[in-house]
């Protein structure tokens, strides 16, 4: 059987172990034995076993020589560390697909992962993950009848299935990195230009059935979308949805220097030094995290517009997931650890192989990529659904 490594015990490393223990022989690691222990439970209660291993992935020695053994390596690793955990994934050799968030440009590693014969995955979850294999599917399909795309937009949120004041919101992964979203530079292309936004800047409200009215402000998630479709599509935004009202509350936070990582005295003489997002992910960290049963949701929207044989045409998918009952898992865990692990089969078996690093986008504009993955996901509770609207006798917009 083969043998897979999963970096990361929180709740997307859980879910993938499990998912993947289903045809391979599966090993998760983590520096927490917590962690660990809830993961090998999670597991057990789906008829599965799986190894853990009790190591610190922040030391690229003890990774490199624990990777060794392994035929697939996923990655679901807190973002401050993903690139370096990317680098030496690669340097061991070895096969990866990864879902962290971090703010480096993977990109940076493919000459490296090229080097060593390497197929990196990068970027594969819900979003950014699925909603750049959409995309790039949609692009691509505008293209193939002569048309093209001249807009794109990503609307996506993981979100409590019940609101609670003061926060209406829970991190379905590291709060740590749920400020990372709110504080990072906002890329968007506009007018064939990448344009950088405040995070937390040019809110829109959007509805959606039996959830009722969002909130949707500027964040980083187009990622390599900015650039690798760059040329093809002029117009392309990414913003992360959110009860309304928790905005509010973060843009105080924000103003007020609590996301802040510039150290400051406190205590006065004698004191000590502290990071304000530091102090604020920890205090944050009992309030946002989903107690065990806890419901959860997971929203997204992609509208690509474009022409095709002169008329326009709007492409909407739709994603809304809920938490899983019978497994205990998250929505948010499972929409981002299963394209994962569908992905990290491919490369496995030798179905998917590019010796490089590439975003989920390069395999969604392959013919017949997007539909099988859609359908694998499908088969697991997870559902896509799309919707075309034409505009007949309308003219192209330039």
């Amino acid at each position: 059987m083969p043998t897979a490594l999963i970096l990361g015990a929180g709740m997307v490393g859980s879910v993938m172990a499990t998912d993947m223990a289903s045809d391979f022989t599966v090993t998760i690691a983590d520096s927490r034995p917590e962690a660990l222990n809830a993961a090998v439970a999670r597991a057990k209660n789906a008829g599965r076993t799986i190894a853990s291993s009790q190591a610190d992935l922040s030391d690229p020695r003890i990774l490199h020589d624990l990777a060794q053994p392994f035929d697939i390596i996923l990655g679901a690793l807190s973002s401050r560390i993903g690139f370096q955990t990317l680098r030496t994934i690669i340097e061991a050799k070895k096969n990866y697909c990864d879902i962290s968030f971090f703010a480096q440009d993977a990109l940076e590693l493919d000459a490296l992962a090229r080097q060593h014969n390497v197929t990196a995955v990068v970027d594969c979850g819900v979003a950014p993950g699925m909603s750049n294999m959409i995309c790039a599917h949609e692009v691509a399909q505008f293209e193939r009848s002569g048309g093209s795309a001249d807009s794109l937009a990503i609307y996506v949120g993981g979100l409590p299935r019940e609101r609670r004041w003061p926060f209406q919101y829970k991190a379905g992964f590291a709060p740590s990195d749920v400020i990372e979203e709110y504080t990072r530079p906002t890329r968007l292309v506009e007018n064939g230009k990448i344009v950088i936004r405040e995070a937390l800047t040019e809110p829109e409200w959007l509805e959606f059935p039996g959830l009722g009215t969002l909130e949707a402000v500027n964040t980083d998630g187009l990622r390599s979308l900015a650039t690798t479709l760059q040329g093809k599509v002029p117009n392309m935004k990414e913003k992360t949805l959110r009860y309304p009202g928790h905005y509010d509350l973060m843009r105080v936070f924000k103003e007020t220097g609590l996301f802040s990582e510039d150290e400051i005295q406190v205590g006065g003489v004698g004191g000590v030094k502290v990071k304000p997002r530091d102090v604020t992910a920890a205090l944050m960290f009992p309030k946002w995290t989903y107690q065990p049963g806890e419901e959860d949701l997971t929203v997204m929207r992609i509208i690509v517009e474009g022409t095709r044989a002169g008329k326009r045409e709007q492409v909407t998918w739709n994603l809304v997931d809920f938490y899983d009952k019978p497994s205990g898992a998250t929505s948010m865990s499972r929409t981002t650890a299963l394209p994962a692990t569908a992905i990290a089969r491919m490369i496995a078996s030798g179905t998917l192989r590019r010796p490089g690093v590439s975003p989920p986008e390069t395999f969604g504009a392959m013919p017949g990529m997007l539909e099988v993955l859609v359908k694998e996901l499908d088969k697991k509770g997870i559902t896509y659904t799309r919707r075309v609207v034409g505009y007949p006798g309308s003219p192209s917009r330039a």
